[in-house]
């Protein structure tokens, strides 16, 4: 015979201004199997779960129905507050009645009979349900790390300092990423490859990191804890073990071709460093452009190389690795603006993007650090930046706020007149968003003591009017039309997503979010972490984010990461998927439509016949209990833990007989 407390949250004013709890309380005493019954005012503080823990004491309760938010939230507290008292921690049952009572609905009447209906189900449901226990799994203490940029080095340096083996894993030649390739930072100024620099160096000399560059990530498959991924080494067509990095091999290759580092502003060869301070500091050969490649006769660089290092017939490697956690820091991508047309973006040549005057300005830059229009090299002696340009515009597919252009845009137009004292800075903007430590002061500086003349509106059109670019727009304060003939105009675009951040997602089962950006478990509770368990998310490829919020956030999934190896072994989920499969015919339904991979087709011996046949298996590893194999199986043979055909009946039976 079940003996159920149940108990019921006000949740402060969250429940109890639309539910009377005393009412809920009162109504759930009476109920079949309920032998206490009380409510309190937050349930999941410290004296709430006292609370529980004493009454499962003093009434010998064996079941309990708490009665307050989503189990999202506080489920897992409740398991471990009656653990604690001695019962199993999947014999409590949450009743949501903030989510699905008190904030949706206005009349208190009508929320708390709801309320009670909700609870009496619960309650029908718990006395139904039976103890569930956790298996081991082996646990593998090795991470990946997906990208390596500014995320993906901290998540790696942190990870490998705790004294856990991590592989790195860059598709581009050389770590770094979109950081390596500004000039300066915001809000200090600070010179960015004075601090990415020996972040790089630390990270190429850790001895607990291995970094794999001019490589991709293929293939992954397994769970938490035991992940096997297929990882692709492009050839390099060079011998790092022989390879010195005296760089005479990318002096006489007598190809140029347009620098993806540079932003097509300048031209690299085709065996190539992509930028000095590259990590590791070893040139590639882009085959695509190559002579040798396309059937020209060449070979400079193998002849010049002292050591032999160039290896033509290197190939492609695929290696299959096991790792126990992945780490994502994949960034972001720069949007392509010349879908804004009234722009002029790839049409005039003295309009650029951000990203691309960052290495104008930058020393190593395709111009020395010169500002000088693309155009004619001349030095800009009056400069326009337009904000916003695809952040916040539904039209092109970017209605969020790109979170750091008012920021660089700011900065921007302060460096220029440090360098260009005599020039005008002009700067369209729809509102400004400084919102970080010292921020707002950086933006007033900029217009208070450098002069940037900020305009609040929108920019119309761009055209080319002799050697000027006349810019058009309107000032909503002043209300009325404005236009300026400059000499550059300087576009601030879009973060968005990697072209391949969907197939990436697919790859790993991870959900993205309706611009592809990819969706964190909870935005509040589990900023780092995603639905499928050990995988992890590090800076600006969940969503927009500047510099100290993309280091924080990859410390943050290295510290879940070393959270995760410091346990001896992992626990499987109890509340999973199960196949009687005495009565499994091994249709495949099941398999083809879990989302996890989770279920197998395996040979058993049939008990009564005792031969070989084939039936459905559910990996436990895998397995996140989501019920679809349940739902879909045709013979009715899978069944969920936890959500038993006898225990859902009992809820709707429970509603049925009232």
């Amino acid at each position: 015979m079940s003996r159920v407390g149940v108990f019921v949250c006000w949740c402060g004013s969250n429940i109890a201004k639309t539910v009377d709890v005393a009412r809920a309380a009162e109504a759930a005493a009476s109920m079949p199997g309920v032998v206490f019954a009380t409510d309190y005012k937050y349930m999941c503080s410290e004296p709430g779960q006292n609370l529980v823990k004493e009454a499962i004491h003093e009434h010998k309760l064996d079941r309990i129905v708490i009665a307050s938010c989503s189990p999202r939230l506080h489920e897992a507290t409740f398991q471990r507050c009656i653990a604690e008292a001695g019962l199993n921690p999947y014999m409590v049952e949450m009743a949501n009645i903030r989510e699905h009572v008190s904030w949706v609905h206005d009349d208190r009447e009508k929320a708390t009979e709801k309320a009670i209906d909700i609870i009496r189900m619960l309650v029908a449901k718990v006395r139904r349900d039976f103890p569930l226990f956790q298996n081991q799994i082996p646990l593998t203490k090795r991470a990946l790390v997906i990208g390596g940029g500014i995320a993906g080095i901290q998540a790696a340096l942190d990870i490998a300092d705790a004294g856990y083996p991590v592989t790195l894993v860059e598709r581009t030649p050389s770590i770094g990423g979109r950081m390596a390739q500004y000039d300066k930072t915001f809000p200090t100024l600070d010179c960015a490859a004075c601090i990415l620099t020996p972040k790089m160096v630390d990270c190429v000399s850790h001895p607990h990191i291995d970094i794999r560059t001019y490589a991709e990530v293929e293939e992954v498959s397994g769970f938490v804890g035991n992940f096997r991924v297929a990882i692709r080494q492009k050839a390099k067509s060079v011998d790092e073990s022989k390879c010195t990095g005296c760089g005479l091999c990318t002096t006489k290759c007598p190809v140029r071709v347009n620098s993806e580092f540079e932003e097509d502003m300048g031209q690299r060869r085709a065996m190539y460093v992509p930028f000095p301070q590259a990590v590791p500091n070893i040139p590639v050969i882009d085959r695509e452009h190559c002579r040798l490649w396309n059937d020209q006769k060449c070979g400079v660089c193998a002849k010049v190389c002292p050591t032999g290092a160039v290896d033509y017939e290197q190939q492609d490697q695929v290696t299959m690795e096991e790792f126990g956690a992945i780490v994502v820091a994949t960034g972001f991508n720069m949007w392509d603006h010349r879908q804004i047309g009234e722009y002029g973006y790839g049409q005039i040549p003295d309009v650029i993007s951000g990203i691309q005057l960052e290495r104008l300005m930058n020393a190593s830059g395709p111009t020395e650090g010169k500002i000088v229009r693309p155009s004619d090299g001349k030095v800009p002696r009056s400069v326009v930046f337009v904000a916003c340009v695809g952040s916040r515009d539904e039209n092109h597919g970017h209605s969020y706020c790109s979170k750091v252009c008012c920021m660089y845009t700011a900065k921007h137009a302060l460096l220029l007149k440090e360098k260009l004292h005599d020039a005008q800075m002009y700067v369209f903007y729809m509102d400004i968003r400084a919102n970080g430590k010292g921020y707002e002061e950086f933006s007033r500086r900029a217009i208070e003591e450098y002069g940037a003349n900020y305009i609040r509106g929108r920019v119309s059109r761009i055209y080319q009017d002799g050697d000027k670019v006349v810019v058009k727009g309107a000032d909503t304060l002043l209300g009325k039309q404005v236009q300026i003939e400059a000499d550059m105009v300087v576009l601030a675009t879009a973060m968005e997503p990697q072209p391949d951040a969907k197939n990436l997602a697919r790859m790993l089962g991870i959900s993205t979010d309706q611009h592809n950006w990819f969706s964190e478990a909870h935005p509040k509770l589990k900023p780092v972490e995603v639905l499928s368990a050990g995988i992890y998310l590090a800076g600006a490829c969940q969503y927009p984010k500047d510099i100290p919020d993309t280091v924080a956030q990859a410390s943050g999934a290295a510290s879940k990461v070393t959270g995760l190896f410091a346990r001896p072994h992992l626990r499987s989920e109890p509340m999973i998927a199960t196949v009687d499969q005495a009565r499994c015919v091994a249709c495949q339904l099941c398999a083809g439509v879990c989302p996890f991979t989770a279920i197998e087709i395996v040979e058993i011996q049939d008990a009564k016949t005792k031969q070989i046949r084939l039936a459905a298996k559910v990996n436990e590893s895998l397995c996140h209990g989501c019920g679809t194999c349940a739902a879909g199986c045709r013979g009715n043979c899978i069944e969920l833990r936890g959500f038993t055909d006898a225990q859902v009946l009992a809820q709707i039976d429970a509603l049925a007989l009232m």
